[in-house]
Parts: C-alpha cells; sequence; structure tokens
C-alpha cells in the first residue's frame, strides 16, 4: 500500500490518522516478519511511509496548525522536536543488520517514539485542525498533502523538519531517495 492508497476520507487529518493506523501495522508486521526477506520488505514500506509522511507534515499540516490554532507554534515545535529524533533513529536503524537482535531492540524503541509522537499529533493538533477548519479546507489541505508526499523524500533525513527546509533540501533528497530505492528494493 502507498501513501496514496488510502481512500476512505477526503479529509486531510482523516487522511493522516489512517496513514498513522497502516504505520502501526507496519511495526507489527516488520516486528512479526517469518524471515530476512519478509522483515526486509516490510521495513522498507514502513521506512518509505514515515518519510513521506512527516514530509508532508512537515511541509503542509505543522505550517497550518501553527497559523491556525492557538498555541500553534508552541505545539508544532515539540512535533518537529519529536520528528527529528525520530528520524535519527531510523536512520540509525537503516544501517543495522536488519536480522540481529539490535535491529529489533531499535525498531521497538522506532515504534514506541513514532507510536507517542502520533497520538500527540492526533490530540493536540489534529483534532484542533478538525475544530478550526471547515470541510472544503481539509479537503484542499488532503490534497496538498498527498502531493507533498509524491514528491517527498522516501529516507529519514534527520535536520531537515520545516517547510523551508524541506524546500530546500526535499527535492534533491527526494531524487536520491527514489534512486537509491531502486538499487536496494527488496526483490520480492
Amino acid at each position: 500500500m502507498s501513501p496514496g492508497t488510502i481512500n476512505s476520507t477526503p479529509d486531510a487529518v482523516d487522511f493522516l490518522i489512517e496513514q498513522h493506523g497502516r504505520i502501526r501495522q507496519l511495526f507489527l508486521e516488520t516486528a512479526q516478519a517469518s524471515d530476512v526477506e519478509e522483515r526486509e520488505r516490510k521495513f522498507f514500506e514502513l521506512r518509505r511511509l514515515l518519510a513521506v509522511h512527516e514530509t508532508a507534515e512537515e511541509e503542509i499540516v505543522h505550517p497550518r496548525a501553527r497559523r491556525e490554532i492557538g498555541d500553534g507554534p508552541a505545539i508544532v515545535d515539540a512535533r518537529l522536536e519529536e520528528e527529528k529524533k525520530a528520524k535519527k533513529q531510523l536512520a540509525e536503524l537503516e544501517a543495522i543488520d536488519i536480522d540481529s537482535v539490535e535491529f529489533e531492540v531499535k525498531l521497538d524503541g522506532l515504534r514506541r517514539a513514532v507510536l507517542a509522537h502520533a497520538e500527540h499529533e492526533e490530540s493536540e493538533e489534529f483534532t484542533r485542525l478538525h475544530q478550526e477548519l471547515d470541510a472544503d479546507a481539509l479537503a484542499r489541505m488532503r490534497s496538498t498533502v498527498e502531493l507533498a508526499e509524491a514528491m517527498a523524500p522516501t529516507r529519514p533525513h534527520p535536520g531537515v523538519e520545516s517547510a523551508t527546509a524541506n524546500a530546500l533540501v526535499g527535492p534533491f533528497a527526494a531524487m536520491m531517495d527514489r534512486a537509491k530505492d531502486m538499487i536496494t528494493k527488496p526483490r520480492h
């Protein structure tokens, strides 16, 4: 399932929450994979979804939340700090043998951090965006989120957690990531 295949809602917030559900499922599937090849495929999908999802939030959702909700800047800054830490954890995880105990331990640490981050987003940011924006604005935001995801890097880039940084680094990083993905994509 690619990030854009969730089609049950035109609402950006609900779309992102559905992606959070898919991320939760991919963590479980990666951890429970029956063999190295399956774990590699699931981790590849998880890493890609995390990267494009966070980029879209950084480029589209967080700037809107900064403007639209009370305490927006403080809420977004806290989420960006969580995203930066998770990107570092994900980048470290990529360098570890996928069949090792260390991978399993670090994957679980990343899972806990990402799920706590998603919970904070849903309760502190997304719920409030739902309250502040009408259905048309949320539908337009979904289209913009999907466009951002289509052009987003597919690997973690710690330190690139703002709309400005994503605009400057994102296109080149996305091109390089997609080239790496073609070379390293799991076989099955």
